[in-house]
Parts: C-alpha cells; structure tokens; sequence
C-alpha cells in the first residue's frame, strides 16, 4: 500500500484545526456579555458596565480575532492540501 506525501500534513493541519476550534470557541465563551443574547438568559444582563471595554477585554478581543485568522488560514491550508492529495 502506498501512502501518498500529503498525508501527514494533512493530520498535522487537522490536529491544529481542533486545538485552534477549543480555544477559538473558549474565548468567545469568554468575552463579557452585551445584552440580548444567551448571557440574558442567566442573569448575565442584569450587571452593566457604566466604562467603556476594560483591558483584558481588549485584549480578549485581540486574541479571540488572532484565533479567528489562525483558524481560517488552517482551514483553508488543508483545503488546498486535500485538492493536491486527489
């Protein structure tokens, strides 16, 4: 049986496409609830910040998008992985 070049690429991009989706999901979850959505729903909307974003908030957000790219770069990384594999 022969085992084509890409394959392990391939499960390297796939392992990082899951580490990056647990944090990418993680910091999301983390991020301070705006009113209107699921944080409502568990009291969440009661507290209101009369600042503006804190810094671990911006910071939070920062890192959340660096994820996002990460993720999306990955994606599209093994995208172009599985063409040349067929």
């Amino acid at each position: 049986m022969i085992v084509p070049l890409v394959s392990w690429p391939i499960t390297t991009l796939s392992i990082i496409v899951v580490i990056l989706s647990v944090l990418l999901a993680a910091t999301v979850l983390l991020h301070k609830g705006r009113g209107g959505g699921m944080s409502d729903l568990f009291g969440g909307g009661m507290s209101t910040s009369m600042g503006g974003a804190s810094t671990a908030e911006r910071r939070l957000d920062r890192i959340t998008v660096v994820l996002g790219l990460l993720w999306l770069v990955t994606i599209i990384g093994l995208l172009v992985l599985y063409r040349l594999a067929n």
